[in-house]
């Protein structure tokens, strides 16, 4: 029998030197015998404060119990009631303040890895076939199509689609995934895993048409008006990145996060990029972005350690994150924090990029900053970061690349009557059904939240699938009486 630490149980990663020179996935995962070892860690508390962490309420100590039991079969079915995308959310998920954070050993010893046995959990069903479920033996007359195929719109429609609906996804770009599949670099969530989830909802029946940007090649009243969809979910997330708005952002060497995934992702496919083109996700130019010897990247949540370890694999031979706060309100992933400074990233705290400074070809070649200092907190419920008098100081860079945040895509709602949405351009829903102002619409994901992760968009979505089966039962009994 192994024996039970307090610390959580080691696994693979690949060397920081090898991997700044490629894009294989960092973490490799557990082993069978490693995420035994780690299930057995789990106390199966009475009361599983951990599930009560998670925002979909993933049945925690269920699964590990199955874990435990040898039975992985069990552990990936159970955790598929609530969760359709384990292999995702076990790699990407900030389990530190969720599952992991309410773990009742945390404190006194190292929280369970949970996040790493769910995506093992994922991993080892995926390389036995398992099936995630039976396709359904009837098919309703009833459509209902599903704006955006993030995490959300990817959830909703299978839900859907199981429970005998016809769907139909519509996709702005030419590849399904969203965020997933254009956001997130290989080295953290390998593209095949996003493709075996596409693969589980053709299977289970749902339509899927991609080069579609509603709000332009198609809107949402035609959708329900014109082309018979009784029900529609908006999933189109917050993919519109924020400027920073300071002198010389226009400086040629300047990209935000979006543009530098996008085309990562993209791979010089030309239906791609003017796919995403078309859309206001993110507009990359002619050419590829150009990685300098020395590159900034300003922002703390998790697009920015996957620029700035992007940016080290494609050549650059500094690079550096600067922040306007500190450590303690970083936003990213710690995992991805700790991989980044193992790569060599060097970190600036308190400092704030105030105006960019180029050369006389309109290239970036410096950043002028200000040291900052924490004042009361703003609406967040972070410090506010308040500048320090005569702190000023020049910063040589090549590159830059901000990713301070994003805001609501909002392409998908022109010429869309009745859906009512706040002065940031969220789409306002009753959080318990997720329905908008207007009938037989409904919404979740980021597009309401603001960038949130991709577990509450997952939660969003199957709460959207649920309502949405109910209003279209009664409708159908209304129309039945």
């Amino acid at each position: 029998m192994p024996i039970i630490t307090t610390r959580k149980t080691p696994w693979t990663v690949l060397d920081p030197d090898e991997r700044r020179r490629n894009f294989q996935e960092v973490d490799r995962g557990y082993t069978l015998a490693q995420a035994e070892a780690e299930a057995l860690r789990c106390l199966r508390c009475q009361d599983p404060a951990c599930q009560r962490g998670c925002p979909v309420g993933v049945p925690i100590r269920d699964f590990i119990g199955f874990i435990v039991e040898g039975d992985l079969a069990a552990a990936y079915r159970r955790i598929l009631e609530v969760s359709r995308l384990p292999a995702i959310c076990g790699r990407v998920c900030p389990q530190e303040r969720q599952c992991e954070g309410a773990c009742v050993i945390s404190g006194k010893q190292e929280p369970v890895s949970i996040g790493r046995l769910e995506r093992f959990v994922a991993d080892w069903a995926r390389e036995h076939a398992i099936q995630a479920g039976e396709p359904p033996s009837t098919r309703l007359s009833h459509k209902a199509a599903v704006v955006g195929s993030g995490p959300a719109g990817l959830v909703c429609a299978y839900d859907l689609a199981t429970l005998g609906y016809q769907v139909t996804i519509f996709e702005g770009l030419n590849a399904i995934g969203g965020i997933l599949a254009y956001g997130i670099p290989d080295f953290r969530l390998p593209k095949d895993v996003v493709r075996e989830i596409v693969d589980d909802l053709q299977e289970a029946g749902v339509e899927v048409k991609t080069g579609t940007v509603v709000g332009k090649t198609v809107t949402i009243d035609q959708l329900a008006n014109d082309l018979g969809y009784e029900a529609v979910f908006i999933g189109v997330g917050a993919g519109v990145p924020n400027a920073l708005g300071a002198p010389g952002e226009d400086l040629k060497g300047i990209y935000t996060a979006n543009e530098l995934l996008a085309w990562l992702n993209l791979k010089g496919d030309t239906a791609l990029k003017e796919a995403i083109a078309r859309t206001n996700l993110a507009q990359p130019g002619e050419e590829p972005p150009r990685i300098g010897r020395r590159v900034a990247v300003i922002g703390s949540g998790d697009a920015a350690m996957d620029a700035v370890q992007t940016a080290l694999r494609l050549g650059a031979e500094e690079a550096h994150v600067v922040y306007r706060r500190t450590i303690n309100e970083m936003t990213a992933h710690l995992e991805a924090y700790h991989h980044a400074l193992e790569e060599g990233v060097q970190f600036h705290w308190l400092t704030l990029p105030v105006r960019f400074l180029g050369d006389d070809q309109g290239w970036v070649r410096a950043m002028e900053c200000l040291r900052m200092e924490l004042g009361e907190p703003d609406e967040s419920g972070r410090r506010s970061p308040v500048p320090v008098e005569g702190s000023e100081f020049i910063m040589e860079v090549d590159t830059v690349i901000t990713a301070i945040g994003f805001s609501a895509n909002t392409l998908a709602l022109a010429q869309a009557v009745g859906i009512e949405t706040d002065r940031r351009g969220r789409v306002l829903i009753d959080a318990e059904t997720g329905a908008t102002s207007r009938q037989g619409v409904f919404a979740g994901g980021d597009i309401v939240r603001g960038p949130a992760t991709v577990i509450q968009a997952m939660g969003d979505g199957r709460q959207a699938a649920a309502a949405i089966h109910r209003y279209l039962q009664t409708k159908a009994a209304a129309r039945a009486g």
